[in-house]
């Protein structure tokens, strides 16, 4: 039997096994993936192969394993909305690691539940407190929800991959809406914390009356209200794994302070506690604040400035990857339509060109936003420039070179006698005199622009 044959039926087997199978080497890169795995996944193989297996399967440790050598066996891992038992074997040639093997045993839980009723009765629990913990205590994000084709955005996902494994403080910075947190999220879960908690502190959305308890926890009786047997702060629920503290420009200075001390003696002391407590985690940053002319200021203390800033992640705006804008727009378009119940098949090409030239100061935010409310006052199966919300097409500058004059003028028309006609209660004859024009005429502009 040649070498030819025997992989021919080797490949056969493998690939019409239950299972799914893939296999990484030590950088984590996929060298195979059987058949049944990839048309899960909705992957051609030759797409597969050579991407890093956090980019073509979400939550995965393989490139963990990998590395470490230590097989993880029975796991339970979350893929497209199941939970699913997946094996981990790390591979050895002649004493040296070389990758790992990874089987997927069971595709889901309803198969899960068909072979044993004991487990079937516990499975609406377990999910229960899964889905729990995910939400509160998980990252749901990883480099694959990155959607970009744009090369400093690859570049910055590479520079991921690289810190990832070290316990590294991180600062991420980029306007609103840039996508900071989903850069957050990525590096926990290709971290060897990617097991434990993630625990994400909006430091300018609590109020600075409750920061330090939430963020340190409080015991019994430390003041009014408190919650009998006390409770845990962000640092301990995310003992072990990875804090993100977004925002952190919005900080008070007082508890830049204590953050400090936490940051530097790794450990915290809860509000009423008389002993500080051992804390292991990761430090996540992000802001969209000018830190250094804050400190220049006295509004951010400097030697935290420097305990964060480790490693620092600079995510440009969306205006600055304009190739990135027409790729985000079809992504989003896809996402919101099918979740709308619309079929929109065609965006106009005046309004991939308005997109071009809009700064875009909410970035990608901003971008869905306006692709939803598009793909709702869209008429039939197209987005034009009338299903546009005004902060787009309000400026007639952003119309020139889109629309004729006479479009322009009457674009800009129609504008003015709906909000003026918003303001007065629908009242024609009022806004016929609100702008000077005869009750008569300001009919006739009503029945042009399809207003009734």
């Amino acid at each position: 039997m040649d070498i030819q044959y025997k992989n021919d039926i080797l490949e056969t087997i493998i690939d019409s096994a239950y299972e799914w199978i893939v296999v990484v080497d030590t950088y984590g890169e996929i060298v195979y993936m059987n058949k049944n795995y990839c048309q899960f996944l909705e992957i051609d193989r030759n797409d597969a192969i050579g991407k890093h297996v956090t980019e073509v399967i979400e939550n995965s440790r393989m490139h963990i394993v990998a590395t470490s050598g230590k097989e993880e066996i029975a796991d339970l891992q979350y893929i497209k909305g199941n939970y699913m038992i997946a094996n981990r074997i790390p591979i050895f040639s002649e004493g040296k690691l070389i990758g790992a093997l990874g089987t997927v045993i069971f595709r889901d839980t309803k198969e899960w539940n068909k072979m044993n009723s004991h487990i079937k009765s516990l499975m609406p629990k377990l999910q229960t407190y899964l889905q729990d913990w995910d939400e509160n205590s998980g990252a749901k994000y990883t480099l694959q929800d990155i959607k970009s084709v744009s090369q400093p955005i690859t570049d910055l996902k590479e520079k991921v991959k690289n810190i990832a494994s070290g316990d590294i403080s991180v600062l991420i910075r980029g306007e609103s809406g840039t996508g900071k947190e989903l850069f957050a999220h990525s590096i926990h879960q290709l971290s060897a914390r990617s097991h434990q908690p993630f625990i994400k502190v909006n430091c300018g959305a609590i109020p600075e009356h409750l920061l330090e308890s939430e963020l340190f926890g409080y015991e019994e009786g430390a003041f009014t209200g408190a919650k009998k047997g006390g409770k845990k702060g962000k640092f301990l629920l995310a003992h072990g794994g990875t804090i993100f503290l977004d925002e952190i420009g919005d900080m008070p200075l007082n508890m830049q302070v204590k953050l400090l001390r936490v940051l530097q003696e790794k450990e915290v002391e809860p509000v009423g506690s008389v002993k500080p407590l051992a804390v292991n985690v990761r430090v996540i940053a992000a802001t969209n604040r000018p830190l250094e002319k804050m400190i220049e200021e006295k509004r951010f203390r400097e030697d935290l400035f420097y305990r964060i800033n480790v490693i620092t992640l600079k995510i440009p705006p969306l205006r600055d990857r304009p190739e990135d804008i027409i790729h985000l727009t079809d992504y989003f378009l896809d996402k919101i339509s099918m979740r709308a119940g619309k079929r929109i098949t065609m965006i106009d090409e005046e309004v991939r060109n308005v997109f071009y030239q809009y700064n875009w100061p909410g970035n990608l935010r901003e971008l869905e936003n306006v692709i939803e409310a598009a793909v709702h006052l869209a008429e039939g199966d197209r987005i034009t420039l009338r299903a546009l919300p005004d902060s787009l097409t309000g400026d007639p500058k952003i119309l020139i070179g889109q629309l004729s004059l006479k479009e322009i003028l009457e674009e800009t028309e129609k504008r003015i006698i709906v909000t003026t006609l918003e303001q007065v209660n629908q009242d024609k004859q009022k806004a016929a005199k609100a702008l000077g024009i005869s009750k008569s005429s300001m009919y006739e502009k009503i029945k042009k622009y399809a207003l009734e």
